[in-house]
């Protein structure tokens, strides 16, 4: 082999052994952005996040210098599991940069591949190789070149016992012909690692108090029971120190037909140096040299009485939800409590909102109907006197056949088009963006912008904020109707508006959607305020939760609805382009900015 050219003898066999090249090392840092492309385009699950994998243990043996001796190594190996793709954080096992590279290739393709139907790890990854060597021709070259560098890095089988050269002259023939070798022999020790292979997913287990089970049904540390006092908190590990550094979610990457352009209001703006807020879920914290477990917060709310609670509007809707570890939906799974605020008082619009509100009024009424006269019209409200003095002078000329077309008629040129705003009030809402203003009050303060400058452009719309205990408790705000006029009461309710509890949101995103439908507009925007990722208590944390809301904004646009998100989370860009795509989602750098830039990308959005 070329590339092992120019190494002298005891540095080959101490490098080989080893398997070491530092100088040709190649890292996933750096490959990232490729592979996840490549992933894709060979049809792997865009929800996957691209992770480093951490060491796997084991007991090898090998002949080093003529002396047989066993040995403990770790490796970082490629697997897969429902949540991540895992490759090593560095590739340095060939004396070239370009076979390093076309290693972490290989195996990104390999992932992307379906999953045998055969529990086996042998005959498993030979159908995989097989399958995917017939669908991508292509990779045979890489294949082949792969497999004969790696042939030099493993032992040879004269160099083992009996057991173990049995066992790695089928490993051998595996490689070279993929399927050609049905089961693996046993022997002591452990096969020393295919490289070009996924290995099976370690039983990570699930962490410490982690919730587990249906809604109804809760664990946690120490034997807590769901009856202890609000706000009693449970620890949920979000990071594990030896499950490796998440280098992106392979999610956030454009598809081919994503690339249009959007003017997405806020992204430019300069971030300023607020101060840190730790998110209440999926924290990871890492330094230069190591990595720092990261404990999430979640607290086990207690619903306040009836009396002191806001107006339930009717016994509540229940509604499907999606399961996407068995692609089925789980009908009447959740029920969604529509609420009105029970203590709101008319109120007027709040001092330092009122001059951008004029502004944002004188910019909007541009928008509002227009009376249009359509002249010489066989019928209408008025006469036409341009047509009518005509008609005289025809009439007196005599000439040929007299224009009957005496009227005019007034036509409004209204827009077509009617605007949904759903607003995330949940817990993460009453996290602090500086010393004066927390989440709920820019939200607050960008509704009421908002409803002011539509109101001015008379486009129908209607205001709804949601929050979420569980499946059967997903709270749906009302605040204004498509046929309420927004008055002082409609104000009282946004601003009695307070942080909840957790963010269900593809079943809030499934009532506004039907409500949209209703509509007898041609437009229909479905507008998602939020700061945060879908989670809930029971089971929505997660893939669970992103799955489900992603599946009801595509209900959404197959209703014809055009569902579009804003949110002010800073790790938006994981999930959001996987959830709405990239072209519908934005996000606002300052959260401060958000009552200002919210009228502004509804004029983008409706243009």
């Amino acid at each position: 082999m070329e590339e092992w050219v120019g190494y002298k003898w005891h540095e080959y066999i101490t490098r080989q052994a080893l398997g070491e090249f530092p100088e040709h090392a190649v890292h996933l840092k750096d490959e990232a952005l490729s592979l996840g492309i490549l992933f894709r385009a060979l049809g792997g699950d865009p929800a996957l996040s691209l992770v480093t994998a951490e060491p796997r243990h084991f007991r090898l043996r090998r002949r080093f210098l003529h002396k047989l001796a066993g040995t403990h190594r770790k490796f970082e190996l490629a697997w897969r599991d429902d949540q991540n793709l895992r490759l090593p954080e560095r590739v340095a096992l060939f004396p070239s940069k370009s076979l390093n590279r076309d290693l972490y290739l290989w195996l990104a393709a390999l992932a992307a591949s379906p999953q045998p139907a055969e529990d086996d790890w042998f005959s498993g990854n030979q159908a995989m190789v097989h399958d995917l060597l017939v669908r991508w021709p292509g990779l045979e070259r890489i294949y082949q070149r792969l497999v004969s560098h790696s042939l030099q890095w493993r032992p040879h089988p004269e160099e083992l016992p009996p057991g173990e050269a049995a066992r790695e002259e089928a490993i051998r023939q595996a490689l070279i012909h993929p399927g050609s070798v049905n089961r693996i022999p046993v022997a002591g020790t452990d096969p020393w690692p295919v490289i070009l292979w996924l290995y099976p997913s370690l039983n990570q287990g699930p962490a410490n108090g982690q919730v587990i089970g249906d809604d109804n049904t809760q664990s946690s540390p120490g034997g807590l029971t769901k009856k202890r006092k609000r706000r009693q908190a449970e620890r949920v590990e979000g990071f594990d120190r030896d499950q490796g550094l998440m280098i992106f979610r392979l999610e956030s990457l454009f598809s081919w037909t994503e690339f249009i352009p959007v003017d997405r209001a806020g992204d430019d703006t300069e971030e300023e140096d607020a101060e840190a807020v730790a998110d209440d879920m999926d924290m990871i914290s890492v330094s230069n040299d190591r990595r720092e477990t990261s404990s999430s917060i979640k607290f086990d709310l207690d619903l306040p009485s009836e009396e002191n609670d806001d107006l339930r509007l009717g016994p509540g809707i229940h509604l499907p939800e999606w399961d996407w570890r068995s692609q089925s939906y789980r009908e009447k799974f959740c029920c969604l409590q529509p609420m009105l605020a029970r203590d709101a008082q008319p109120a007027e619009l709040p001092e330092p909102l009122r001059r951008p509100a004029k502004r944002l009024q004188r910019q909007f009424s541009a928008l509002k109907p227009l009376k249009q006269w359509q002249k010489r019209q066989v019928e209408g409200e008025e006469l036409d006197l341009d047509a009518c003095l005509e008609r005289e002078v025809q009439n007196r000329q005599r000439q040929g056949a007299i224009d009957q077309k005496l009227f005019r008629r007034c036509q409004q040129s209204q827009r077509d088009l009617a605007c949904l705003v759903l607003a995330d009030v949940s817990l993460s809402t009453e996290t602090y963006i500086n010393n004066h203003q927390r989440v709920i009050d820019v939200a607050r303060d960008g509704l009421q912008l908002l409803s002011e400058a539509l109101q001015a452009s008379r486009d129908p719309f209607a205001l709804f904020a949601f929050s979420s205990r569980r499946r059967d408790h997903v709270r749906f705000h009302h605040l204004k109707g498509f046929d309420e006029a927004y008055t002082g009461t409609i104000r009282g309710r946004i601003q009695a508006l307070e942080p909840g509890y957790y963010t269900r949101m593809g079943t809030a995103i499934r009532q506004a959607t039907r409500l949209l439908q209703a509509r007898p507009e041609h437009q229909k925007i479905l507008l998602l305020l939020t700061d945060g990722k879908p989670n809930d208590l029971d089971l929505y944390e997660g893939r669970y939760g992103v799955e489900d809301t992603r599946m009801a904004v595509q209900e959404a646009h197959k209703a014809g609805l055009t569902p579009f998100c804003v949110t002010i989370d800073d790790e938006a860009s994981e999930y959001l382009p996987y959830v709405f795509g990239s072209n519908h989602y934005v996000v606002i750098r300052d959260p401060a900015q958000l009552p200002l830039q919210l009228p502004k990308l509804y004029l983008n959005l409706t243009r």
